[in-house]
């Protein structure tokens, strides 16, 4: 059926949990009052990015971008825009807009974005398999099955410079060329969603908004290794895109583009989903696959590598989600097409979580080679409320912290890892003057300690260790002697730790002290925290010329710290006081002082 208009509504986590589906349902009624069911068709999407300014609607063929809708506001936006074409100025992102530039075209989030990986992500329903087919969906496995060989989809992969974006960002095609020369018999193909950074989103996203195109990835490289079987590992946090994946695998088993004889051809692909219980370090490769296995996810050695000998003792190639969203673009538009994208070291885009203290925080995409100052302040608007930028955290909490005068750095692999700092998954999260970098630095430390899976000793001891020495240095006790305790710790837990945690779980506190050591020396010699989050190290005083005896401050002080007349200027005894703050929130004289 050929509709009038379309409405895309974001069905990602985020916006589906304020309130999308209620808009949803909203709209639905809204339609159907007004006698449109046959003209107007209503489409829950995958993620538009956006997320700062969900729920987002946006409609077609205008191409409006609707912002911050709420179910309440259905009956206008279907009388005024659906029925009298009239576009609801409110509900624009930028009111000052033209009525002929209401779409992502006038909004700076999106102009220096470029989509590949998230091409279908808020453009398409990702529970129906015919729009992903009809936006060139499952062409590229079509070509690869009747137009290549297993060796030629290797060779292309190679040409095309695709790098893993798990985070090491090893070569793609060389992966696949170490399974494949493996003697015949069982290989596996294994995707790794298991997404486990604070702060990130973005394979969660891609699998919700278009779960077909990580399936026909997946089918082209078990073509390519030679492997008939694969596996996705999820973590079980992720319903809604588990749902969505369960979907597409039965839609695509159903239209012969899994399971035996695809499309007629000889070769014969399966895929089960895996769900993980959620522990960061199974999103380490031999951690992930002796959860699969049903064992404790825990890391082996390597040598051997998974693609010589992994899951069962079989061959198995192990992309993440990232990574194989890449994949039937490339086969479909040449592996010369994707090369001329990015850096000369690393092509293509990548796909981040921008959070933090950030004007538009959201999932973005962008080539390799993009500035961190482009990201943060072109798409991303800027730091909140006026703030001095103060660092960027890349690759969670295995990344390392990126100040000012880095901020015209190119992203790429080569770059961020000169100035301390790494890829990662993909988490990009900003931070501005009143963060404290021994307090995030510590924060990392307690997420990464918590899930070491205890193996291998640098790890186990090593970051309970860091971490003690960054909960004294927050409390005021610390000493000159434990940073260079942490140097020492910090360089032998990166030589000598089992897996990838271990070994960059001292990201953060190596480029802390690199480029944030006055900070450290603050906390340890004048006891003072510049930006007021380390509570040990704070002290609440009153001003007697801007008090007015109101008792604000004595009425939410939880210990009567705060003493003083009414109408005269009180004061605060400081044995007393637990420095928790609530006098500094409450004044309207500004009379407390934090120093």
């Amino acid at each position: 059926m050929a509709y009038k208009q379309y409405i895309l509504i974001c069905g990602g986590t985020a916006c589906e949990s304020n309130k999308g589906i209620e808009l949803h349902d909203a709209l639905k009624k809204a339609i159907e009052d007004n006698g449109l069911i046959q003209d107007v068709q209503i489409v829950r999407t995958g993620c538009l990015g956006f997320c700062e300014k969900g729920p987002i609607v946006k409609i077609l063929p205008q191409d409006t971008f609707y912002v911050e809708v709420r179910p309440k506001d259905a009956q206008e936006i279907v009388k005024e825009h659906i029925v009298k074409g009239r576009i609801v100025e409110r509900l624009l992102y930028d009111k000052s807009q033209s009525k002929t530039n209401v779409g992502v075209e006038g909004i700076d989030f999106y102009q220096k974005q470029f989509r590949i990986v998230l091409r279908n992500c808020g453009v398409i329903d990702p529970d129906k398999i015919d729009e992903y087919i009809a936006r060139d969906g499952y062409k590229a496995l079509e070509r690869v099955l009747f137009e290549m060989t297993p060796e030629g989809v290797i060779e292309e992969m190679n040409i095309s410079g695709l790098r893993g974006r798990g985070g090491a960002g090893f070569p793609t095609g060389r992966k696949w060329s170490f399974a494949a020369a493996q003697p015949d018999g069982q290989k596996y193909m294994v995707c790794n969603a298991d997404e486990g950074d604070p702060g990130a989103y973005m394979d969660r996203s891609t699998l919700e908004g278009d779960p077909h195109s990580i399936l026909e990835a997946m089918t082209i490289a078990g073509y390519a290794i030679g492997a008939n079987k694969g596996y996705v590992y999820i973590r079980a946090e992720y319903p809604l895109a588990i749902q969505r994946l369960e979907n597409a695998i039965a839609q695509s088993t159903e239209y012969g583009l899994l399971g035996e004889n695809i499309l007629g051809s000889e070769f014969s692909f399966t895929i089960e989903l895996r769900l993980g219980a959620g522990a960061f370090v199974c999103g380490e490769e031999t951690a992930l696959l002796a959860s699969i296995e049903g064992k404790r996810g825990m890391p082996s050695p390597r040598p051997p590598f998974p693609a010589v000998k992994g899951l069962w003792g079989c061959p198995t190639v192990i992309n993440n989600v990232e990574t194989l969203a890449n994949i039937p673009i490339i086969m479909l538009k040449g592996a010369n097409w994707f090369n001329k994208i990015g850096t000369a070291t690393t092509k293509g885009t990548k796909v981040f979580a921008l959070t933090g203290k950030i004007k538009n925080s959201g999932l973005i995409e962008v080539p390799m080679g993009t500035t961190l100052r482009e990201i943060i302040f072109d798409i991303g608007g800027g730091i909140k409320d006026g703030k001095e930028f103060k660092a960027a955290q890349t690759g969670g909490p295995s990344g390392g912290m990126i100040p000012p005068q880095f901020l015209d750095t190119p992203i790429d692999y080569e770059s961020l890892t000169e100035i301390g700092s790494i890829m990662g998954s993909g988490g990009l999260i900003v931070m501005d003057e009143d963060d404290c970098i021994p307090d995030i630095t510590k924060f990392y430390l307690d997420f990464t300690v918590d899930e070491s899976c205890g193996k291998c000793a640098p790890c186990r001891i090593g970051g309970r260790k860091l971490l003690n020495y960054l909960e004294k240095i927050c409390q005021g006790t610390g000493t000159a002697d434990d940073i260079q305790n942490m140097k020492d710790i910090s360089e032998a837990m990166s030589r000598a730790s089992l897996c990838g945690l271990g070994q960059t779980a001292s990201n953060p506190i190596k480029s802390g002290l690199r480029y944030f050591m006055d900070e450290y020396i603050e906390h340890i010699d004048d006891k003072k925290c510049r930006a007021g989050k380390c509570k040990n190290l704070l002290s609440y005083t009153i001003n007697e010329n801007k008090c007015v005896g109101c008792t604000a401050c004595a009425h939410v002080c939880p210990v009567d710290a705060i003493t003083g007349e009414r109408k005269q200027a009180h004061t605060i005894d400081q044995d007393k006081c637990i420095k928790c703050g609530q006098c500094f929130d409450v004044c309207k004289f500004q009379a407390v002082s934090r120093s």
